[in-house]
């Protein structure tokens, strides 16, 4: 009698719980969210596990049902700037971030040995502007002096790898004006032209099959990419961001606090992988060497090497605004004060 008592006061305490609809991939950063152990303003969190191609037709041509979700940073910026979107607002929790230097694959006998002999090749690749691809164009010419315009664009409508994805959207698939470029056969993606000889590269934010499969004749550019982004991260302090949350614009004007409530329920969660990772998840990882890892990403890049918030993400979101100007993605250079709610500009996690 007690034991269907306390249970039904249990069942009423969640029934009096507004939902709040949460849209995302299940990162271990992210689960104590999905599984209630963190609670985002007492609300009765409905998560929704998604693909980001999915989330972002949700967000920009979808049903636009969901109050919180995961989206792609780029296609969120490009059209904030070029459509003026505004049915969302972006958060500045960046959920999803990758170093990009291990992002471009080339053929084994062509040759290319460092990003320079990139210069007039022709790179086959799918989502031109992308997340990931708009970091590697402009990780490419930062660096290396290799700017779009030195390479023979080759465009896919197939993608070897969209299973992962789930597709692009519009935003993923915006050229520039000035940008010459070729359009792969019908029914061929990166995959095939490179393994068949007709591209000398590929540039894919995921894996491609050819890769995936460890086909002899394909490699990746930068043979050791872990030293070489750590290199990069030295250099620049950027940790490049893919994805990020957002929330209805609706709901966020309705309950103005929602917004740091949300952004404090990330960081706890996130806080809560860092704890597990710490104390207990090399026991759970198959990887023979996870705890290492960890201990080594910490020296290396801190603590907090996976920060949330505007203070210490400034630089890597100034560094894509300008390439998306400067690759004539955007119509202008975006300024975070114009992007961001105010209220979140001076958020930061520990």
């Amino acid at each position: 009698m007690l034991h269907g008592a306390a249970n039904a006061q249990e069942a009423n305490s969640k029934s009096e719980k507004l939902p709040l609809t949460v849209a995302g991939y299940p990162y271990e950063r992210v689960t104590a969210i999905q599984d209630g152990r963190v609670e985002i303003d007492n609300r009765q969190v409905e998560f929704e596990t998604a693909k980001i191609g999915e989330m972002n037709q949700h967000v920009f041509s979808g049903p636009q049902t969901r109050d919180v979700t995961e989206v792609g940073l780029i296609p969120y910026l490009l059209a904030f700037c070029n459509d003026g979107f505004r049915d969302y607002l972006p958060l500045p929790i960046f959920v999803l971030k990758v170093f990009r230097h291990k992002s471009i694959f080339v053929h084994a006998d062509r040759g290319i040995n460092k990003p320079e002999d990139l210069r007039g090749r022709k790179v086959a690749t799918v989502g031109y502007s992308s997340s990931g691809l708009t970091w590697v164009r402009g990780i490419l010419q930062d660096e290396y002096g290799v700017s779009p315009e030195d390479i023979k664009w080759v465009l896919t409508e197939k993608d070897s790898a969209a299973g992962q994805t789930g597709g692009a959207s519009k935003w993923e698939k915006l050229l520039p004006a000035s940008l010459a470029v070729e359009k792969a056969p019908a029914g061929k993606d990166e995959s095939d032209l490179l393994l068949e000889g007709a591209v000398d590269a590929i540039f894919h934010p995921a894996e491609p099959r050819a890769y995936v499969k460890r086909h002899p004749k394909v490699r990746r550019l930068f043979g050791d990419c872990r030293a070489v982004e750590q290199r990069y991260f030295k250099k620049t302090g950027i940790y490049p961001i893919m994805h990020l949350v957002a929330i209805r614009r609706e709901l966020a004007e309705q309950q103005p606090w929602l917004p740091k409530a949300i952004f404090n329920a990330y960081c706890k969660s996130k806080q809560l992988d860092y704890e597990e990772s710490r104390r207990i998840r090399w026991a759970y990882s198959s990887l023979p060497w996870y705890g290492q890892e960890f201990n080594e990403t910490v020296e290396f890049m801190g603590p907090n090497f996976y920060s949330y918030g505007i203070p210490k993400n400034r630089k890597a979101l100034e560094t894509v605004f300008r390439y998306l100007h400067k690759q004539g993605l955007a119509e202008r250079e975006l300024k975070i004060e114009e992007v961001f709610l105010e209220s979140t500009i001076g958020l930061e996690d520990s």
